[in-house]
């Protein structure tokens, strides 16, 4: 298969002054990690040791000069609250954070200990931070969508299946970004497609609002960012079971049994938020570290789950894929 990486122009890197690094001294320096995810995550996992990576080859050895306390909350508001409580009386110097719900949690808990998140969207937009470019307070970081990527997951599904001339827009009408709708709605005509909003609250609605969409022909999902980790397994639960194609934003869901997913390749924003990890540590202003969009970002199918909704994808598109999941 082929991969391919998509440089994004609506962020670049901050461009950092070459200076010499200080002298690191004989402190074990401490930083926390809350994962709105569980440890047996696969995708998790590979997030973390991209951190790692990128903090080791900055000189932060794990072990050595470097302690990480990682919580892992699942999809658990109360489990993320006391966890967010726990790093900050840990002293943790850096809390990192893996989704919006966990910088809130973390940003209730402290207003002077450095959060770096790396998921989300516009931080303005969900109210984490109102200067993205000279952030307030401490909290900076890593988006992992911009607006424009909703138009692409309609493109996308298109090309994947051809046939589809709807689409349910999947989303819970709390966290969901307006901007998405925009986008989609501007690329939907242009496709020959009707986008039809679907909004849900939990997984009963999700349910319902499904087996009543599904019973047109030419059907398909589009999950829009962002629903509750127990929302986005129903979605490709009852999706599979009415074998209707749909499409995420996240390559979890599609590890998990979803058919395909476009977005941020997530451990390329962990590595990248190890910068802000050392440059924090060595003194740095959160206010000097301006929000970065994401620049990497991957296409994955299941081809599993194709067969067994009995899609058939134009090898062309296949071709096309950063990841082919068998």
């Amino acid at each position: 298969m082929r991969r391919r990486e998509f440089i994004g122009v609506v962020g670049g890197a901050a461009a950092w002054p070459l200076v010499a690094r200080a002298q690191q001294d004989a402190r074990v320096r401490r930083i926390g990690v809350l994962a709105g995810s569980n440890d047996d995550d696969s995708s998790n996992r590979a997030n973390l040791a991209a951190l790692r990576e990128g903090l080791a080859k900055l000189g932060w050895i794990e072990g050595r000069n470097l302690r990480i306390d990682l919580r892992f909350t699942g999809s658990d508001p109360d489990r993320m609250r006391a966890y967010a409580v726990e790093l900050v009386n840990l002293a943790t110097e850096v809390i990192v954070t893996s989704s919006a719900p966990a910088t809130r949690a973390a940003q209730e808990q402290t207003k002077t200990i450095p959060i770096v998140f790396t998921a989300g969207n516009d931080p303005a937009t969900n109210g984490l931070l109102q200067n993205i470019t000279r952030p307030e307070g401490n909290t900076t970081g890593f988006t992992s969508t911009v607006d424009s990527l909703s138009g692409k997951w309609l493109e996308l599904l298109k090309e994947a299946v051809p046939q589809i001339t709807r689409v349910a827009l999947v989303f819970n009408p709390q966290t969901a970004n307006a901007g998405y709708f925009r986008s989609i709605e501007a690329a939907a005509p242009l496709l020959g497609m009707q986008a039809l909003k679907t909004p849900v609250h939990d997984p009963l609605e999700i349910v319902r609002a499904i087996d009543a969409f599904a019973a047109e022909p030419n059907s398909g999902l589009l999950a829009v960012p962002v629903l509750p980790t127990d929302s986005e397994q129903m979605v490709h639960r009852v999706a599979a079971q009415h074998r209707l194609p749909a499409i995420y934003s996240n390559r979890r869901l599609v590890a998990a049994g979803g058919l395909m997913s476009y977005g941020t390749h997530f451990p390329d924003n962990y590595r990248r938020a190890a910068t802000y990890v050392d440059h924090l540590l060595r003194g740095a202003k959160v206010s000097e570290m301006p929000v970065q969009f994401p620049t990497k970002f991957q296409l994955v199918v299941n081809l599993k789950t194709a067969k067994a909704i009995g899609l058939t994808i134009p090898e062309a598109f296949l071709l096309s894929a950063d990841e082919l999941i068998e």
